[in-house]
């Protein structure tokens, strides 16, 4: 009877653990949403900025978690650690911009310009911040 249970017990705790397994490194990989296909509201980064200062709780119900495409010069262009391109979008606050984590393999717009950029609203830091960003169109 204890061998029954035993084996039971290390049955549940392999298939758990093969489930984990397969979340975290296959199922979150390829299942990403794909704002391409979204329909996003139009922002300009100086109000998406302003709303989230103003008061957070209403911009949180307003932007978190959409698509929204944000329209704003392009301040500076990084890497991140994971080796992700970063873009800032200037907001007219020194202290607060709208920080965007590209796609990878999307052509770059040249810094300084004018882009608007689509992606998903995950909150407010110090910075807006917006995750699988694609730049829409640089705008001339």
């Amino acid at each position: 009877m204890k061998k029954k249970i035993i084996w039971g017990l290390v049955i549940v705790v392999v298939l758990g653990v093969v489930n984990i397994w397969y979340y975290v490194f296959q199922y979150s990989k390829t299942h990403h949403r794909d704002v391409a296909n979204e329909v996003a509201m139009l922002v300009t980064s100086t109000q998406l900025v302003k709303d989230f200062q103003s008061n957070e709780k209403v911009a949180n119900a307003k932007y978190l978690n959409k698509a929204i495409e944000v329209k704003g010069e392009l301040l500076q262009e990084e890497k991140d650690q994971s080796g992700n391109i970063t873009l800032t979008l200037k907001s007219g606050d020194p202290f607060s911009n709208i920080f965007c984590t590209l796609k990878p393999g999307l052509p770059l717009p040249v810094k300084g310009s004018i882009v608007v950029v689509k992606g998903v609203c995950t909150g407010f830091l110090s910075d807006v911040v917006l995750n699988n960003a694609i730049v829409v169109k640089p705008v001339e």
